[in-house]
């Protein structure tokens, strides 16, 4: 499995619009290969450089229920109408929450798995709910990362 974007190859700076001052829009992004078995997706987008500004991995965006066939996320996704159901992230808002590092550049994991199951999350659950949820139900995972700079 495989998640690229049209908008930043992997490693590279995310185009400045994404960012939560911003647009605060989501970047497009493209899933290949998805297993045959799997019945969902899940995506999650988080900030690994925010723990020392932070104290914690800043969580961006996290999305789960999208159908296993779904091959792109466009810019500026809005589920549920598109598929898939959006959590709750560190801002303390319900979907898409763009790049905003404190103090220099910081890199973001965007990570999409395949999933063998449906989750029975409700709308604004966190990260750590779904990383629960997901446990041993993981047939494949993708990562993608980008910078971002203040």
């Amino acid at each position: 499995m495989r998640l690229t974007s049209d908008a930043f190859d992997d490693g590279d700076p995310i185009p400045e619009q994404y960012g939560y001052r911003a647009a605060n829009v989501n970047p497009p992004l493209d899933i290949h290969d998805v297993p045959d078995e799997a019945e969902t997706l899940a995506l999650v987008v988080d900030d690994p450089d925010a723990v020392e500004p932070a104290g914690k991995v800043w969580d961006h965006w996290v999305v789960w229920n999208l159908p296993a066939a779904t091959t792109s996320i466009p810019v500026d996704f809005e589920p549920p109408s598109a598929g898939g159901v959006e959590g709750r992230n560190d801002y303390g808002e319900v979907g898409y929450g763009g790049p905003n590092p404190p103090d220099r550049e910081h890199t973001y994991r965007f990570v999409a798995r395949a999933l063998d199951t449906t989750l029975a999350l409700d709308s604004g659950e966190t990260k750590a709910a779904l990383e629960a949820a997901v446990e041993g139900h993981v047939l494949a995972e993708a990562r993608l990362t980008g910078t971002y700079a203040p």
